[in-house]
């Protein structure tokens, strides 16, 4: 079971407290798009073994968004933060490459 901590009202709890919401840092196509690009946005998403970065919302709590870097394989959670980033923080970043050396953020 993951447990995750809300970087806005700083509870700790079981994934149960909070909603998953998808793929964290995308960026979004709509009406004016391509096609393709519109596509790719609705089916084409990366699901990785390893280090994913995840929105989540703290459903019986706050209520608000937030983004979690966890391991997929081993559910470890590095770090959250704020919805609102446009890329993890780097404190989050350096927590990753010293659990995992030689992992290097895609944008």
């Amino acid at each position: 079971m993951l447990i995750l901590t809300c970087p806005y009202c700083e509870v700790e709890g079981e994934e149960t407290e909070f909603h998953p919401g998808g793929q964290a840092h995308l960026k979004r196509f709509g009406p004016g798009s391509s096609d393709e690009a519109f596509r790719d946005y609705l089916f084409e998403r990366k699901n990785p073994r390893g280090v994913h970065f995840e929105r989540w919302q703290h459903q019986y709590g706050c209520g608000k968004w937030f983004h979690v870097a966890r391991c997929t394989v081993t559910l470890e959670v590095f770090g959250s933060y704020s919805a609102q980033s446009l890329a993890p923080p780097a404190e989050v970043l350096e927590t990753i490459q010293a659990r995992r050396p030689g992992w290097e953020f895609e944008t």
